[in-house]
């Protein structure tokens, strides 16, 4: 009998309060699992535990939270058969290229869990300033991050989209590739057994265009990643996320290809610039 798995909210995994969920086949065709058809109750209580969960992981050590994501990138190293298998049934990949999918997503891991706290010292500064003023300016993190993750890239995809979010000390609220779920479901399975705290990461299966608004929508979320978005609804999402004045990483025109060398752009995406004036004098 085919395994149902449940979605990953509040470092939990419980059903979707619809009670639906849906096939997951292969490239090939083959059945694999059922996945949870997550509904809007399911999105809001998803941004509620990421909101609960963001004063205490933005109030972290940048240190603390680079020490967090290596040991995601351990716990994921520790699970690579699994999540070869998972890549390669998923994506129609031989063995090896799904291996070094895998592999690249724990170097991204790490990639990220080394900017943690680097993000201050590079994107802040001391600016200069006519008076007896000293002013300077530093990044803080946006607060709730939706991010529909890509829907070709299954797992290196996923972690490109998840990772900064964590890094900047954001909470992520992430609907997983719609036809490609299990490598998300193996990635949640990590995060829940390393030292993320419940709700910094929560993660969604179902359909993207069912889920997508309700996240653009929604007050609490303050930023969204549309990455994975339909083309024919992210200017629909784009305006429901205007609505509530939200910083959007617009829809790529295509897919990036995940296997590139990463950079700073959703680090810099998910960070507010806070400027502290202060008086100096004799």
């Amino acid at each position: 009998m085919a395994k149902t798995y449940k979605l990953y909210v509040g470092g939990a995994f419980p059903r979707s309060e619809s009670g639906r969920s849906y096939p997951v086949t292969a490239a090939d065709g083959r059945l694999l699992a059922h996945a949870a058809l997550a509904s809007r109750k399911d999105v809001r209580d998803a941004v509620s535990a990421a909101r609960a969960a963001f004063p205490g992981w933005s109030g972290a050590t940048a240190y603390n939270r680079g020490q967090v994501l290596y040991r995601v990138a351990e716990m994921l190293q520790g699970r690579r058969d699994q999540c070869v298998d998972a890549v390669a049934d998923a994506e129609g990949l031989p063995r090896a290229e799904a291996t070094r999918l895998v592999d690249a997503a724990v170097d991204r891991w790490v990639w990220y869990a080394g900017w943690t706290d680097k993000v201050a010292s590079v994107f802040g500064s001391v600016n200069p300033v006519a008076g007896p003023l000293v002013n300077w300016s530093t990044p803080e993190p946006t607060g709730v991050v939706g991010v529909l993750a890509p829907q070709g890239s299954s797992l290196l995809g996923l972690v490109d989209v998840l990772a900064p979010v964590l890094a900047t000390g954001c909470t992520a609220v992430v609907v997983a590739a719609e036809r490609r779920p299990l490598p998300a479901i193996e990635l949640a399975e990590v995060l829940a057994t390393s030292d993320v705290p419940g709700g910094v990461a929560n993660l969604l299966t179902g359909r993207v265009a069912e889920l997508a608004p309700w996240l653009a929508a929604h007050a609490e979320v303050a930023a969204l990643d549309l990455a994975g978005a339909p083309e024919d609804l992210a200017a629909d999402l784009e305006r429901d996320a205007a609505a509530t004045v939200k910083r959007v990483l617009p829809r790529p025109a295509a897919e990036p290809d995940p296997t590139r060398a990463p950079g700073v752009t959703r680090l810099r995406a998910w960070t507010e610039i806070k400027t502290v004036w202060h008086p100096v004098g004799r």
